[in-house]
């Protein structure tokens, strides 16, 4: 099975961008603990990251062509207004989950607001590092799950 980590804007930060909100961890350190998570479950992931709308709207289509089993998306501030990439999200068919470190209902209100929510498997939030894992292993158990029925 394939799964797709999809990383959004400024992520490429990560590690740098606000200790506070997002800790120390690098997207590099990220994309390692889903590659051995990933073995761990049997499953292959890889990841993407782009601080552009288009680019991500591109890596999504080309997900829809490759016939990817899951993907989990943080798409950090596209979360909020980019009915783009949730245009794009919608073409898929199979399990997305929705992921961000940080809890956005206990942040500004904006961020309280998620134009993927109608399309997703589920959202999680809030536990830092641990919402990519707990990412990945939801979309593999949804995934399972769909190709089991």
């Amino acid at each position: 099975m394939k799964f797709l980590m999809l990383h959004g804007i400024n992520h490429n930060m990560f590690g740098k961008r606000d200790p506070k909100q997002y800790g120390t961890t690098t997207l590099a350190q990220i994309d390692g603990e889903l590659q051995a998570l990933g073995g761990e479950l049997g499953v292959a992931v890889e990841s993407f990251q782009t601080n552009y709308e288009g680019a991500m709207v591109e890596r999504i289509h080309q997900a829809y062509f490759d016939g990817v089993d899951g993907v989990m998306l943080n798409a950090g501030a596209w979360t909020h207004y980019s009915y783009g990439i949730r245009d794009a999200l919608a073409i898929l068919t199979c399990p997305i989950v929705e992921l961000h470190m940080s809890n956005i209902h206990a942040r500004e209100a904006f961020r309280h607001h998620s134009v993927f929510a109608d399309i997703v498997q589920g959202q999680i939030a809030g536990f830092g590092v641990d919402s990519y894992r707990l990412a990945l292993r939801t979309a593999v158990s949804h995934a399972r799950a769909r190709a089991q029925a």
